[in-house]
This record gives structure tokens, sequence and C-alpha cells, in this order.
């Protein structure tokens, strides 16, 4: 199919997204769709064209290349930059709120604690103080007056 525009203009043989123009031999061919890169004995990638006649295969590798390794490099550097500027941010913060808050909370239930035992000895104190069992302080202070 795509032999019938060798030797036309590579405008009419790109037509048909399955031809590859050859622009050193002026051949119109079948794009060999099991590789990616059309071979050496087939037609040279500075003379190969697909899709459009004014971009040859190598052009389109060194672009892509250069495209695609900025975009990595861009990728990484941003990546850096984020996790700098966050372990910069915890150092001048301090503890995250995560540690912040469990320890508020360790804070409460202490003081909650010191509460209920302090509630707890008063209520003992009374129930001794109520059956004589109080412990005073000094024993002979019954024998004073």
């Amino acid at each position: 199919d795509c032999q019938q525009y060798t030797n036309k203009s590579c405008e009419e043989c790109l037509k048909n997204v399955t031809c590859l123009w050859c622009a050193s031999s002026g051949r119109c061919v079948e794009y060999p769709v099991r590789r990616v890169l059309p071979p050496a004995d087939l037609c040279e990638l500075r003379s190969a064209r697909w899709g459009v006649c004014w971009v040859n295969f190598e052009a389109l590798i060194i672009a892509m290349s250069v495209v695609g390794g900025t975009i990595l490099i861009t990728l990484g550097v941003c990546c850096c930059c984020c996790c700098k500027k966050k372990s910069k941010k915890q150092v001048l913060e301090g503890p995250d709120k995560d540690d912040e808050r469990a320890a508020r909370e360790r804070e409460k239930r202490r003081v909650r604690q010191e509460e209920r035992r302090a509630e707890m000895k008063s209520r003992h104190d009374e129930i001794r103080r109520k059956y004589g069992l109080f412990k005073e302080e000094n024993p002979y202070a019954k024998f004073e007056n």
C-alpha cells in the first residue's frame, strides 16, 4: 500500500499513518511496527520521517531525551526542596503537633489521677474518723487536756 507513494512526495506518503518516508532514497515503506525505531537497512534515522515531514527520527530522539531528562531533574529537585523545607520546619517548630497533643493528654490524665487520689484519701480519712481509727499526728494529744 505504501509502495505506491515511492518517488512521489513526503506529504503524500505520510497521509497514511502506517507509512514511513525515507528522504535519502525517496522511498515510502511500511513502518516496522514490531520495532520502535526503523532498522538501519530500511532507512537511516536522520533520513526517516514519520507523522510529519519536517522532523526526522534522530532529532525526535534527541528532543524527547532532553525533555524527559529535564522533567526528571525538575521532579528530583522539587522533591529535595520539599523534603528539606519540611525538615527545617520541624526543627524550627520543635516537636510536631502529634507529640504536643500526646503530652497534653498525659498531663490531663496525671492531674485527674492526682485529684482521684486526693478524693479517695479524704473519703478514707472520713471513714477512719467516723469509726475512731484515725491516726493522729501526736498520739498523746488526747491526754493533754
